[in-house]
């Protein structure tokens, strides 16, 4: 995120306990939990909601993972910083030490765990398909979306699971997009057809007041979000998953999964 804010702003952020960055300095202390002292440096694609995306201010992060980030940040004993970052290059962050870990809606995925630490799950999660409530489409399924335009965001679960119908033989026009909020913004344009995305996203919208939408089809869970870390720091993954068991143990993450689902979204994932 480009540094425009001014420093009432960032006064404000740091009182809250939250500071926004796009880059700061790293003191990499050897042996520590994190990469600056006193700081959890969490890298995060602020537009995909109930997730994490801007308030009607349009400057202060909320939903989900920015509370979950708040309480593990608060239990480590540490001050959050998000640091915005655009999902195709969220990877490479860890990589080159952008910031100590990912909390964005992450799939843990095998391949993923080749490259990556990640936590236990906090959250479950499967594919859905919505499609507006005038909509003429009479497809049930995504595997009847032929000769449609179907909108999902792209370098996603979602994506890997179109591309996966298509290599199947599915012809379908394909509307990748950088953030999940523009494939539904189009979506009730009139631009595309379908929208295939993450099931704990679609309801948000589905849910709204007044929405124009309807979840046509949603999967079981087969997908469970964590916190994606460096590999080998296992300090920072004993102590975030210590953090995440005694928020299971309290109740902490089915108060937040109530708040913001208006349901309790992740028990099913506390055996995993």
């Amino acid at each position: 995120m480009k540094k425009i804010m001014i420093t009432a702003v960032l006064a404000a952020a740091a009182a809250a306990g939250l500071v926004l960055s796009g880059c700061s300095k790293k003191t990499g202390t050897a042996g520590g939990l994190t990469l600056e002292k006193g700081v959890l440096k969490v890298g995060m694609e602020i537009g995909y909601p109930p997730f994490e995306y801007f308030d009607t201010d349009g400057k202060t992060p909320v939903g989900f993972d920015v509370q979950l980030g708040k309480e593990i940040s608060k239990r480590l004993g540490l001050e959050m910083q998000i640091v915005d970052t655009a999902w195709d290059g969220i990877f490479a962050g860890i990589d080159t030490d952008k910031y100590d870990c990912i909390m964005s809606a992450v799939t843990i995925t095998s391949e993923r765990k080749e490259k990556y630490d990640f936590s236990r799950p906090y959250i479950g999660n499967g594919q859905s398909m919505v499609l507006t409530k005038d909509s003429k489409v009479t497809a049930k399924t995504p595997e009847e979306l032929g000769g449609l335009k179907v909108a999902y965001q792209a370098e996603t679960t979602s994506d890997i699971y179109m591309t996966k119908l298509a290599e199947n033989g599915l012809k379908f026009e394909a509307e990748e997009y950088d953030k999940v909020l523009n494939c539904f913004d189009d979506l009730k344009l009139g631009r595309v057809d379908a929208v295939v995305a993450d099931s704990l996203v679609s309801v948000d919208y589905v849910n709204k007041p007044d929405s124009p939408f309807v979840m046509a089809w949603k999967a079981d869970p087969t997908e469970f979000f964590g916190v994606c870390m460096k590999k080998g720091n296992t300090k920072l993954a004993e102590a975030v998953n210590k953090a995440l068991t005694d928020m299971y143990a309290d109740g902490t993450l089915v108060k937040m999964s109530e708040e913001i689902f208006g349901s309790d979204m992740v028990s099913g994932a506390k055996n995993q």
